[in-house]
């Protein structure tokens, strides 16, 4: 007997989770080709595009919702 899974549309939450997902690998990838032991803080804002506009319209308005 074969089963069928249905998967659902994406909700927000899973968006922001496969975004997050998404940014942890970028860091990881950063540090593993990192000289040093750590990465530097303007390193890390580098990597995770702090100044985005992106970020930062997409992280907060979930955060709100959890408040």
């Amino acid at each position: 007997m074969t089963q069928v899974v249905t998967l659902s549309a994406p909700n927000a939450q899973d968006c922001v989770a496969l975004a997050e997902i998404e940014l942890c690998g970028e860091l990881m990838i950063a540090a593993s080709a990192a000289g040093e032991e750590r990465l530097s803080p303007d390193r890390i804002d580098e990597v995770l595009n702090v100044g985005c506009a992106e970020v930062w319209t997409t992280v907060p308005r979930q955060a709100a919702h959890r408040g």
